[in-house]
């Protein structure tokens, strides 16, 4: 009798963890039942795994959500999940979905900041991305300030690209690799900088850098104009740059730029008063205007007109300037386009 009770109590234990084992099995090859164009599911930092697959559940994706865990836990995969959004496609399985979790194949983002824009500018651009954490601004200027060592401006040390992120990264951090990229393309042109450029510093070709961007409609001008601004600086010929008045302008630039404008002494920018470079950059300058002020083109020219389709037309002296400008900008095309136009308002 004792041994038919032990035989029904193992033969009871084996049929037991069959059915476990079973379960198990099916629960964790189980397909995932998912809609048809895909879903995001987001992980947040410190989220159980088990917390994961009850929502997974609670969004009817699969059943079994605890058999799921248990078979996770038992390979030592649930302490592998990683944060952020997980795209998940059919066919999938419940494992392939942990698998997927603890591999850390998170969705990648990207934001675009286009050449030539401010930091300003470019901050509210990371602040409309929904993912993206935002600093608080005044942590953020302080955290940019230490970043670039400065204590005025941080303004032209990122490098405008397009860059690629994923939930739980910040604004901060998409400067902090665009400052890094900035600064490692910057030193290395300065260390093969040619003889005899007349910029004392990384810093004043970064400067010099912002105007050519801000200044070229068309890339392929891009040498020329670092040829003009360069030649104007060997010679102590003010700037006479636009860009630089309405980024001193600020808030205060209403888009038509005035002849007070350029006669304002108070305005540190304005290179129509003061010589040589601006205070600060006034732009992010992108690869090819960096890249331009370290390889300028070969000339005389020491000015350029917009002609209105985005180019500019040269010349080496006054008066050839001022036939231009009366041939492209007293006469504009009906489809002008080029820098603001500088009116005579007081």
């Amino acid at each position: 009798m004792t041994r038919r009770v032990v035989l029904v109590a193992l033969l009871l234990s084996v049929f037991t963890v069959a059915v476990a084992g079973l379960r198990l099995t099916t629960a964790w090859n189980q397909a995932l039942v998912l809609p048809a164009d895909g879903v995001l599911i987001t992980v947040a930092t410190g989220e159980s795994l088990s917390r994961v697959l009850a929502r997974a559940e609670d969004n009817q994706w699969l059943i079994g959500s605890r058999w799921v865990g248990v078979v996770a836990r038992w390979q030592g995969l649930d302490k592998q999940i990683q944060a952020g959004d997980f795209e998940l496609n059919a066919p999938l399985t419940a494992g392939e979905l942990i698998e997927k979790l603890a591999a850390g194949e998170v969705v990648q983002r990207s934001v675009t900041l286009p050449e030539g824009i401010t930091l300003a500018e470019a901050v509210k651009i990371l602040h409309r991305e929904p993912t993206l954490i935002r600093t608080p601004p005044d942590d953020l200027l302080a955290a940019l300030l230490a970043m670039t060592g400065r204590e005025d401006s941080a303004e032209g040390f990122f490098l405008p690209e397009t860059w690629s992120y994923t939930r739980g990264d910040s604004d901060l951090d998409i400067l902090r690799r665009s400052h890094l990229a900035l600064n490692g393309l910057l030193n290395a042109l300065w260390e093969r900088r040619p003889e005899g450029l007349v910029l004392s510093s990384p810093y004043a070709a970064l400067t010099l850098a912002s105007i050519v961007e801000k200044e070229t409609g068309v890339a392929a001008e891009r040498p020329q104009i670092a040829g003009v601004f360069l030649r104007r600086l060997e010679r102590g010929m003010r700037l006479q740059t636009d860009p630089t008045v309405i980024y001193g302008l600020g808030d205060d630039y209403d888009g038509d730029l005035k002849r007070r404008h350029l006669r304002d002494t108070t305005n540190p920018y304005n290179t129509y008063a003061i010589h040589g470079l601006p205070p600060t950059p006034v732009a992010l300058p992108g690869v090819a205007s960096l890249r331009a002020v370290f390889a300028p083109a070969d000339g005389e020219e020491l000015y350029f007109v917009a002609k209105g389709d985005g180019s500019h037309a040269f010349s080496a002296t006054l008066e050839e300037h001022e036939d231009n400008v009366r041939r492209y900008q007293l006469t504009r095309r009906a489809d002008y386009r080029s820098s603001p136009n500088i009116s005579n308002d007081q």
